[in-house]
């Protein structure tokens, strides 16, 4: 499959990456940060097993393999707003599992939970919001502190204690993000860096976006816009006429003042409006990489004049390109996908 020998060679690239002595993913800092998260394991009463929804499987922490299997060890999906809905409703057991520890009556006065996890799949976002719930009922109210959230991997530093609750007592550990200092499967390190747990100064960013277009191309997510579009369009078409005048030449003002912000919803819009349009006149086999790659080449330069880049080097502008890409695909602003198969036994 065309998509499978771009994720292979894109994994590939990434494996080598990491092979290099000093460069690479795993630091001295995360080695320093596995054995610290080790040592404290059997000393917490929870360990929450933080994995990214799009990738369920990948994103396992490896080093939680040499411990049994508990019922102190909870296994939490986040990011599920940015994974195909339809196939992580088989983790709902989760929610069973929090409610049978509730059950358990040797809790003690002061209750410790740790979040591990590979880089960048929210533990740090998750500990917030546990402390924000802290903050409803805890007596110590606005004293409880924030752990800092980045959207790049490898942020967190150092173990950070955060009290989320009085009565008893309950602090969360947040902990860096660790990754295993090898990854053997190709396929398994193309899905990491398409995600962010690996950081794209690894690789060609070009070649991690020609990835994601390879599986959109091949999913059936830009057939959901089809719809979309024609609403926004009668939508626009309203709003010009019910504008016309003044108020037409301020928002016209504003999205020239906007056109480098690829957020912005307009540009959004046309990008997939660009996508949805390349893929449907596509008369080319998409299983064939050598057809699949045309396509690509195509939309990266369809792409320039939806993002609105000014003229420059042809590798200038992919780059560009692939940045501002990568970020509505890891923002879901481009649809929801899970990379990972499901077991067709998972519940």
């Amino acid at each position: 499959m065309a998509t499978a020998a771009l994720a292979r060679r894109l994994g590939a690239s990434v494996k080598d990456a990491g092979a290099k002595k000093g460069s690479g993913w795993y630091s001295s800092h995360m080695a320093a940060a596995s054995r610290a998260i080790l040592e404290r394991i059997p000393l917490v009463d929870f360990t929450l097993e933080i994995r990214d929804a799009r990738i369920p499987i990948s994103s396992a922490y490896e080093d939680l393999r040499d411990f049994p299997p508990s019922s102190r060890r909870i296994i939490v999906l986040n990011k599920t707003d940015l994974a195909d809905r339809r196939q992580t409703k088989f983790l709902n057991f989760i929610q069973a599992r929090v409610r049978e520890l509730k059950k358990d009556d040797q809790l003690k006065y002061t209750t410790t939970i740790m979040l591990v996890g590979i880089p960048n799949v929210g533990k740090s976002s998750l500990a917030n919001s546990l402390h924000q719930i802290g903050r409803i009922s805890a007596a110590e109210k606005g004293k409880l502190k924030h752990t800092i959230v980045s959207p790049l991997p490898g942020e967190t530093k150092d173990i950070s204690s955060l009290k989320i609750g009085s009565h008893p007592n309950i602090y969360v550990l947040d902990t860096p993000g660790v990754l295993h200092p090898s990854i053997l499967d190709v396929e398994m390190g193309s899905k990491l860096v398409l995600t962010g747990a690996i950081s794209d100064s690894l690789v060609e960013e070009c070649e991690i976006a020609e990835y994601f277009l390879s599986i959109l191309n091949t999913s059936n997510e830009y057939k959901h816009w089809e719809n979309l579009l024609a609403k926004e369009d009668e939508e626009s078409s309203r709003d010009h006429k019910t504008n016309f005048g003044g108020n037409l030449e301020v928002e016209l003002r504003r999205r020239k003042q906007y056109l480098t912000d690829h957020t912005q919803d307009f540009i959004v819009r046309d990008v997939r409006r660009t996508l949805f349009e390349s893929i449907s006149s596509f008369k080319g086999n998409l299983e064939d990489e050598k057809e699949l790659s045309k396509l690509i080449k195509v939309q990266f330069i369809a792409l320039q004049e939806a993002f609105h880049i000014p003229l420059g080097s042809a590798k200038d502008i992919n780059h560009r390109v692939a940045l501002k890409l990568l970020n509505l695909y890891r923002t879901g602003r481009l649809g929801h996908y899970t990379l990972d198969p499901i077991p067709r036994n998972a519940k």
